[in-house]
């Protein structure tokens, strides 16, 4: 008998014709999760995805967390791979979950049965292994409203399967499905939490950081790559495009409206990601911006600052509040290195009273003091990529 992870797919079942990319998209992106883990074997069969170790050795501890950060799986099992044959899952059910029964005041069976050839249907075969287990564990109570424990049995293709109860997943769409984007991450709170959200809806991502040395420090630089390290496993390996900005900045000083000051700054970041999407093929831009939290998040400004890409800009956040989007970070463990207190490139140079409610033509007319495809031309061939694959390890 072997234990296996058993992976049930969430919105994947509900697709048509097309619903074989999604799962061969799910299979490729655990195996890539896996592949420094172990030899282990994936494939899906009915609505399940099976993660079954091979003969050389397997983390299945490493292997659980990498699943539980899995976008396309919607809630996940440790089971004990057994015979289909009612006793055989008794001795299974008492061998890896002995322990959990001998704890459990209440508990109750539930059987699935997949493979319709089972002599059995589900309530002949839970009443079975429950009147069994209520024998081999008398101080048990059956309680079929909230017991403490749910042994569940199942009886698919190749084999049955006990396990207890199962673990949320990460949910969502496999990563890659979706097409590809570049995310702006900042050192803040909100842009990782965003990233998170597209990645969840099939998004493949690329990151771009805009730093302004000597203005920004080598630790606020660090911290996000830090971020974008604890992304990964959720988001799989991308790779992290960090922007010199520094000159931008100087000139944005130098030759406009000091109220105008973030919502050109703004515009400049949207023409390089623009320019980084070209290049990595993505079809979007994705920012943390949420509206009406900063003075650069008004509904004028942001039309200002998209107005200067052709590229669809998804705001995951827009209708967030900032304690919605805390206790995301919190979830996805970025929260703890977000509020590190380093600088980023967004709080140099800040006006003092910017412009909330921009014009258009205004903001065009300031950009006329600059050269403005010279210095985006220079930051983009400036720019530093590293790559951050799902371990976390940096390469550049």
């Amino acid at each position: 008998m072997n234990e296996i992870i058993l992976l049930k797919l969430g919105e994947i079942v509900l697709k048509g014709d097309n619903r074989h990319v999604f799962e061969e998209k799910l299979v490729s992106n655990i195996r890539r999760r896996l592949k420094d883990l172990g030899d282990f074997r994936v494939y899906t069969r009915q609505s399940i995805a099976y993660v079954e170790p091979g003969d050389g050795p397997c983390d299945m501890a490493g292997a659980w967390e990498a699943m539980k950060k899995t976008f396309g799986v919607v809630d996940l099992n440790l089971a004990l791979e057994c015979e289909k044959d009612p006793d055989a899952i008794v001795r299974a059910a008492c061998e890896y979950l002995g322990d959990r029964l001998r704890k459990a005041k209440t508990f109750k069976v539930e059987s699935k049965r997949s493979d319709k050839s089972f002599p059995m249907n589900s309530i002949e075969l839970s009443q079975y292994v429950g009147g069994e287990l209520h024998d081999l564990f008398p101080h048990l109570k059956a309680d079929m409203h909230k017991p403490e424990l749910t042994v569940t049995v199942e009886i698919r293709d190749f084999s049955a399967y006990v396990h207890g109860d199962p673990e949320p997943g990460a949910g969502g769409l496999p990563v890659g499905t979706g097409g590809r984007g570049v995310s702006l991450l900042s050192g803040g709170i909100d842009s990782p939490v965003a990233g998170w959200m597209m990645a969840k809806r099939g998004l493949a991502l690329d990151m771009v950081h805009f730093e302004s040395p000597p203005y920004t420090s080598p630790q606020a630089r660090e911290k996000v790559l830090d971020l974008a390290s604890l992304l990964a496993p959720w988001v799989g390996g991308h790779a992290v495009h960090i922007v010199p900005f520094t000159h931008i900045q100087e000139e944005i000083r130098r030759a406009c409206p000091e109220e105008l000051f973030t919502v050109i700054m703004r515009r400049f970041m949207m023409r390089v990601a623009q320019r980084v999407a070209e290049r990595t093929r993505a079809g979007a831009l994705v920012t943390g911006e949420s509206l009406g939290q900063v003075a650069s998040q008004t509904m004028e400004a942001m039309t200002c600052t998209q107005a200067v890409t052709p590229l669809p800009v998804l705001r995951p956040l827009i209708g967030m509040d900032k304690e919605e989007v805390v206790r995301l970070a919190r979830k996805i463990g970025t929260y703890d290195t977000s509020i590190q207190p380093y600088e980023d490139c967004c709080t140099v140079f800040t006006p003092k009273h910017p412009r909330i409610r921009p014009g258009m033509e205004e903001v065009k007319r300031a950009e006329e003091a600059l050269a403005v495809d010279e210095l985006t031309e220079e930051a983009y061939r400036g720019i530093e990529r590293v790559m951050i694959p799902v371990s976390g390890d940096r390469r550049r």
